[in-house]
Protein backbone atom coordinates (compact mmCIF):
# COMPACT_ATOMS: atom_id res chain seq x y z
CA UNK A 1 0.00 0.00 0.00
CA UNK A 2 1.27 3.50 -0.81
CA UNK A 3 0.14 7.01 0.06
CA UNK A 4 0.94 10.01 -2.11
CA UNK A 5 0.36 13.61 -1.09
CA UNK A 6 -2.39 14.97 -3.35
CA UNK A 7 -0.70 18.38 -3.63
CA UNK A 8 2.08 20.35 -2.01
CA UNK A 9 -0.39 22.72 -0.38
CA UNK A 10 -2.96 20.29 1.03
CA UNK A 11 -2.77 17.67 3.77
CA UNK A 12 -4.61 15.11 1.68
CA UNK A 13 -3.10 11.74 0.72
CA UNK A 14 -4.32 9.39 -2.00
CA UNK A 15 -3.89 5.78 -0.87
CA UNK A 16 -3.33 3.04 -3.44
CA UNK A 17 -3.00 -0.72 -3.14
CA UNK A 18 -1.18 -2.41 -6.03
CA UNK A 19 -1.75 0.71 -8.14
CA UNK A 20 -5.53 0.90 -7.45
CA UNK A 21 -6.87 3.87 -5.47
CA UNK A 22 -8.64 2.58 -2.35
CA UNK A 23 -9.01 5.64 -0.09
CA UNK A 24 -8.10 9.26 0.54
CA UNK A 25 -6.70 10.32 3.92
CA UNK A 26 -8.03 13.81 4.63
CA UNK A 27 -6.25 15.46 7.55
CA UNK A 28 -8.24 17.59 9.95
CA UNK A 29 -7.43 21.25 9.56
CA UNK A 30 -7.60 22.32 13.19
CA UNK A 31 -6.62 19.24 15.16
CA UNK A 32 -4.66 16.01 14.90
CA UNK A 33 -6.50 13.30 13.08
CA UNK A 34 -8.59 13.10 9.96
CA UNK A 35 -10.94 10.84 8.03
CA UNK A 36 -11.04 8.32 5.22
CA UNK A 37 -13.66 6.36 3.29
CA UNK A 38 -12.95 2.72 2.49
CA UNK A 39 -15.38 0.60 0.45
CA UNK A 40 -18.20 3.04 1.16
CA UNK A 41 -17.61 3.16 4.94
CA UNK A 42 -16.43 6.43 6.50
CA UNK A 43 -13.99 6.37 9.41
CA UNK A 44 -12.84 9.31 11.54
CA UNK A 45 -9.58 9.45 13.46
CA UNK A 46 -9.30 11.77 16.46
CA UNK A 47 -6.58 12.48 18.98
CA UNK A 48 -6.47 13.80 22.49
CA UNK A 49 -5.04 17.29 23.12
CA UNK A 50 -1.49 16.00 23.54
CA UNK A 51 -1.50 13.92 20.37
CA UNK A 52 -0.38 10.75 22.16
CA UNK A 53 -3.72 8.87 22.04
CA UNK A 54 -5.86 8.33 18.94
CA UNK A 55 -9.17 6.60 18.28
CA UNK A 56 -10.82 5.52 15.04
CA UNK A 57 -14.62 5.53 14.93
CA UNK A 58 -17.04 4.36 12.26
CA UNK A 59 -20.24 6.06 11.00
CA UNK A 60 -22.11 4.99 14.16
CA UNK A 61 -19.42 6.66 16.32
CA UNK A 62 -18.32 3.22 17.56
CA UNK A 63 -14.63 2.98 18.48
CA UNK A 64 -13.02 0.52 16.06
CA UNK A 65 -9.36 0.99 17.06
CA UNK A 66 -7.18 3.00 19.39
CA UNK A 67 -3.50 3.96 19.56
CA UNK A 68 -1.66 4.74 22.77
CA UNK A 69 1.73 6.31 23.61
CA UNK A 70 2.05 7.72 20.07
CA UNK A 71 5.25 9.76 19.78
CA UNK A 72 7.17 7.47 22.13
CA UNK A 73 9.88 5.03 21.03
CA UNK A 74 7.36 2.21 21.54
CA UNK A 75 3.58 2.56 21.08
CA UNK A 76 0.57 0.31 20.57
CA UNK A 77 -2.58 -0.06 18.50
CA UNK A 78 -5.54 -2.05 19.82
CA UNK A 79 -8.41 -3.35 17.67
CA UNK A 80 -10.81 -6.30 17.86
CA UNK A 81 -9.24 -7.46 21.13
CA UNK A 82 -5.70 -7.58 19.71
CA UNK A 83 -2.76 -5.32 20.54
CA UNK A 84 -0.14 -4.51 17.90
CA UNK A 85 3.25 -3.14 18.93
CA UNK A 86 5.11 -0.44 17.05
CA UNK A 87 8.49 1.19 17.53
CA UNK A 88 10.20 4.20 15.99
CA UNK A 89 13.12 2.89 13.97
CA UNK A 90 15.39 5.72 15.10
CA UNK A 91 15.05 9.31 16.22
CA UNK A 92 16.11 10.56 12.78
CA UNK A 93 14.31 8.08 10.54
CA UNK A 94 10.80 8.70 9.23
CA UNK A 95 9.83 5.10 9.82
CA UNK A 96 7.63 3.29 12.32
CA UNK A 97 8.01 -0.49 12.57
CA UNK A 98 5.36 -3.08 13.44
CA UNK A 99 7.08 -5.63 15.68
CA UNK A 100 6.29 -9.06 17.02
CA UNK A 101 8.53 -9.46 20.07
CA UNK A 102 11.70 -7.86 18.76
CA UNK A 103 11.19 -8.92 15.14
CA UNK A 104 10.15 -6.39 12.52
CA UNK A 105 7.09 -7.67 10.64
CA UNK A 106 6.03 -4.47 8.86
CA UNK A 107 6.51 -0.72 8.65
CA UNK A 108 5.20 2.69 7.64
CA UNK A 109 7.96 4.83 6.12
CA UNK A 110 8.49 7.93 4.05
CA UNK A 111 9.93 7.05 0.66
CA UNK A 112 10.12 10.63 -0.62
CA UNK A 113 10.57 13.54 1.76
CA UNK A 114 9.89 16.19 -0.91
CA UNK A 115 6.80 14.62 -2.46
CA UNK A 116 5.49 13.21 0.82
CA UNK A 117 5.25 9.62 -0.46
CA UNK A 118 4.73 6.93 2.18
CA UNK A 119 5.04 3.15 1.90
CA UNK A 120 2.75 1.05 4.13
CA UNK A 121 3.76 -2.59 4.67
CA UNK A 122 1.52 -3.99 7.39
CA UNK A 123 0.48 -7.34 5.89
CA UNK A 124 -0.92 -8.81 9.11
CA UNK A 125 -3.37 -5.94 9.69
CA UNK A 126 -6.82 -5.57 8.06
CA UNK A 127 -7.00 -2.69 5.56
CA UNK A 128 -9.04 -0.29 7.78
CA UNK A 129 -6.46 -0.78 10.54
CA UNK A 130 -3.59 -0.17 8.12
CA UNK A 131 -5.25 3.13 7.14
CA UNK A 132 -5.71 4.03 10.81
CA UNK A 133 -2.00 3.45 11.49
CA UNK A 134 -1.13 5.48 8.38
CA UNK A 135 -3.30 8.38 9.61
CA UNK A 136 -1.77 8.24 13.10
CA UNK A 137 1.76 8.24 11.68
CA UNK A 138 1.02 11.13 9.28
CA UNK A 139 -0.49 13.12 12.18
CA UNK A 140 2.56 12.34 14.35
CA UNK A 141 4.98 13.43 11.62
CA UNK A 142 2.99 16.63 10.97
CA UNK A 143 3.03 17.48 14.70
CA UNK A 144 6.78 16.86 14.90
CA UNK A 145 7.41 19.04 11.83
CA UNK A 146 5.26 21.84 13.30
CA UNK A 147 7.07 21.63 16.64
CA UNK A 148 10.47 21.72 14.93
CA UNK A 149 9.45 24.72 12.81
CA UNK A 150 8.07 26.55 15.86
CA UNK A 151 11.30 25.99 17.80
CA UNK A 152 13.42 27.16 14.86
CA UNK A 153 14.77 23.66 14.32
CA UNK A 154 12.90 22.95 11.09
CA UNK A 155 14.25 23.45 7.70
Amino acid sequence: MEAHKASTWKSKYVVTDRGREIATWDKSTWKSGGAFTLEGRRFRVRSNGWGNKYTMVDEADTVVASADRVGRKRWTVTAAGQTYHFRRRSFWASEEELVLGDTRVGSVRKTSFWRGDINVELPTLPTPLQLFVLGVVISKWDAEASAAAASGGGG
